[in-house]
């Protein structure tokens, strides 16, 4: 791991370069992409870049990793870097590129600490980003072996037909959609998310990821929630019959095999992951102990309630708790306002799976280990950049 005097120099210099690193980020994307315009073009994601969040979400694992390599400089935190190995390779990132990210990365770093950036601390700097680098590079080799193992070609993207669309809500459309090719459908874990690439109006190729939200006949099932360019050109144009490129299924949230009790609690459109799971769920016929907890704005913004209703119902050993912040007609009392687990049993030896916007992920997680549930067995999934650096992981 990180060399004994890097390490001293990273200690000490931490605070500053994590300080800056706010102001090191912005000069970093905006040299980067002058340097490669195709980058956000066709595979950054245009809204999280004008709105921040994917620079945030930058910032914040740089500082994880060097802050987790001081406390713990023997012990490599994978969690944190297997999810952001998954959402690489979702999006076709490669190896030359993390020479790229190093170039501009490092510039805006001497651009904003000056003088500060010593050759020692510019020495120990590169030891944290290399160290980063080559465990993100490894696992991502091994992500795509496993992909071309289970019998997808070498290149990420893959054609498949729409061969049916359904409306959930007036904001929320699901897709089926079958190799255009003929071929086997990917393996997927129930839990796990498909990224889509389409051409936009300007001639752009964006990127976004939508979980996978249930099994289907031969074809894989996603769903979509209108809150962006990319999910707003699905809505408005995709249709079936037509064509749409796909990665394989990654993420590594998933359901985890065995017998024991099972807590799925999400957030609006939350719920796609957690359907995926109640849905494999029922079609093994499990005996696990399941509590599903899903919050929203009332029922007719619900997305698959029925399948809530009807997979609850198949399996043996389920209960399922709705709440609504501004419920339609008559609903009890003590399910109206937000998702609240403090009201709900939650069974000994429980393992929990979270998907929704960070303060419902924050919120829950706290009441989970209020109830007794050890932070290692609470996994969690939030759409777009994570923000949440470290908690939970």
């Amino acid at each position: 791991m990180l060399s004994a005097k890097s390490a001293e120099v990273v200690e000490a210099t931490l605070p500053v370069v994590g300080g800056a690193i706010g102001d090191i980020t912005p000069r970093f994307y905006d040299r980067l992409f002058a340097a490669h315009p195709e980058l956000l073009r066709d595979l950054f994601n245009r809204g999280n870049q004008a709105n921040g969040t994917q620079r945030e979400a930058l910032a914040g694992s740089i500082a994880a990793f060097a802050s987790a390599l001081i406390a713990n400089p023997d012990q490599r935190p994978d969690a944190m870097l297997a999810r952001i190995a998954h959402k690489h390779v979702s999006v076709g990132i490669n190896d030359e590129q993390y020479k790229v990210v190093h170039e501009h990365l490092f510039a805006a770093i001497v651009e904003v600490l000056g003088e500060a950036v010593t050759p020692e601390v510019a020495t120990a700097w590169d030891e944290v980003y290399w160290l980063m680098a080559n465990a993100l590079m490894a696992i991502e080799k091994r992500l795509r072996a496993e992909a071309a193992a289970g019998g997808d070609q070498a290149d990420l993207w893959r054609p498949y037909t729409v061969v049916a669309r359904h409306q959930e809500t007036e904001t929320v459309t699901t897709y089926l959609v079958r190799p255009a090719d003929g071929r086997p459908l990917p393996a997927s874990r129930p839990g796990q998310y498909v990224s889509v690439r389409t051409e936009l109006a300007d001639g752009a190729h964006q990127i976004r990821q939508y979980s996978l939200s249930g099994g289907a006949d031969n074809a894989l099932r996603f769903s979509v929630k209108r809150d962006g360019e990319v999910s707003g050109h699905l809505h408005d144009h995709l249709q079936a019959g037509d064509t749409v490129e796909l990665a394989p299924p990654l993420g590594d949230i998933f359901l985890a095999e065995g017998d024991g009790p099972v807590l799925l609690a999400s957030a609006g459109i939350g719920n796609t992951p957690m359907t995926a799971m109640l849905d494999h769920l029922a079609a093994t016929g499990s005996t696990r102990q399941v509590v599903s907890v899903h919050g929203d704005r009332d029922q007719l913004s619900h997305a698959f309630r029925a399948d809530l209703e009807q997979l609850t119902a198949k399996l043996a050993n389920a209960t399922a708790h709705v709440f609504y912040e501004q419920p339609l007609g008559e609903w009890p009392a003590e399910r109206t306002g937000l998702a609240d687990l403090s009201t709900v049993e939650v069974p000994a030896g429980t393992t929990a799976y979270l998907c929704g916007p960070l303060p419902f992920l924050r919120a829950v997680r706290g009441q989970l280990i209020e109830a007794g549930v050890p932070a290692a067995d609470i996994h969690y999934e939030v759409f777009g950049p994570d923000l949440w650096h470290g908690a939970g992981a």
